[in-house]
């Protein structure tokens, strides 16, 4: 079985973008992947905050199923480093990531190895929630009446494959069946990073959503030029006052770790899901399609204002890896 875990502290983040344990400390990923490391070896982070385990091991060592080894990992995480975490259990790590993102905040969900099982979680769920079928893929879908995955499932490979093409047609008939090629990488190079702001309260205004983008992106592209990575897409979740979720991804005119750049597009896609009424209880933004600087070019421009951001931009970061991450703020963040 798969452990997708997920560490958090709770409402004492209050949108902060670190983990944080009770006690007020920051806890890094590595800390935590060590942690879990104690259980089994096949651990794959995924920043900023996730993690996948391969315990098939550990449950004949240990003697324990899966969910018990999750509640051992649980209390560890809290006795340890003073964080709590969410955690999603199935047969595959794309059942098991679908599983932490449904389950309650600080809860175990269990989806069982068994094919009835796997059926029951998948059919419910809206197509989008499957991994790697975006916004495009989604639409098409609906427009012929396959808005879960249920209904999509019951279609023939042909038809599906016939509305979204062969290649699309193929992946998309297998995850809608729960069939998962993937593994758990031990130590894999991330292929995305990801951020996210939890609102204290329920969030109607747009302007703090702006601000919460803002800093998001800020942090990605901060953290993409700490490692010479250029992204190639932004994938916006929001999450509500009901658990509820919208995920929309974009591609970007060109592969960047320019702040603003991620921001402007952070913007657009955020004002065209028209959430003037929504209550937003978190926003997350996660840059995908990570790949090295030097192998991204960048359109020259003749704009001034471009090149002198970007050379503010540089020097901010040099300041940063000197003396912290804090001592340089946007002025519009810092109020």
């Amino acid at each position: 079985m798969i452990l997708c875990i997920r560490f958090h502290s709770g409402p004492e983040l209050q949108g902060r973008p670190e983990l944080q344990g009770w006690d007020g400390h920051e806890v890094t990923l590595p800390a935590l992947v060590g942690l879990i490391e104690d259980i089994s070896p096949a651990v794959q982070a995924l920043p900023p905050d996730t993690a996948l385990v391969d315990v098939r091991g550990a449950e004949r060592y240990f003697g324990q199923d899966a969910a018990g080894i999750a509640a051992v990992l649980r209390v560890r995480a809290l006795a340890h480093l003073g964080t709590g975490c969410t955690i999603g259990v199935a047969p595959t790590p794309m059942l098991a990531r679908m599983a932490v993102r449904r389950a309650a905040p600080g809860t175990t969900l269990v989806v069982a190895d068994d094919e009835r099982a796997i059926e029951r979680f998948l059919e419910p769920g809206r197509v989008g929630e499957l991994p790697g079928i975006g916004a495009a893929t989604a639409r098409a879908l609906r427009a012929y009446g396959l808005d879960t995955i249920g209904k999509t499932a019951a279609v023939p490979l042909s038809t599906l494959q016939r509305i979204t093409g062969v290649r699309m047609g193929r992946e998309l008939y297998e995850k809608a069946h729960g069939v998962d090629r993937t593994g758990v990488a031990p130590n894999a190079a991330a292929r995305s990073l990801a951020a996210e702001r939890t609102f204290s309260r329920d969030e109607l205004d747009q302007e703090r959503h702006r601000r919460a983008l803002l800093s998001i992106t800020e942090e990605l592209g901060a953290r993409m030029r700490g490692t010479d990575q250029v992204c190639r897409s932004l994938t916006l979740t929001v999450r509500y006052a009901d658990r509820s979720t919208t995920i929309r991804t974009r591609a970007l005119p060109e592969p960047t770790a320019h702040s603003a750049a991620l921001a402007g597009v952070a913007y657009r896609i955020h004002e065209s899901l028209g959430l003037q009424r929504a209550r937003v209880r978190a926003l997350s933004v996660r840059a995908e399609g990570l790949v090295p600087a030097e192998h991204a070019t960048h359109q020259l421009t003749f704009d001034p204002a471009d090149d002198r951001a970007r050379r503010i931009e540089a020097v901010a970061d040099l300041i940063r890896a000197k003396f912290g991450a804090g001592m340089v703020v946007l002025g519009s963040l810092a109020v």
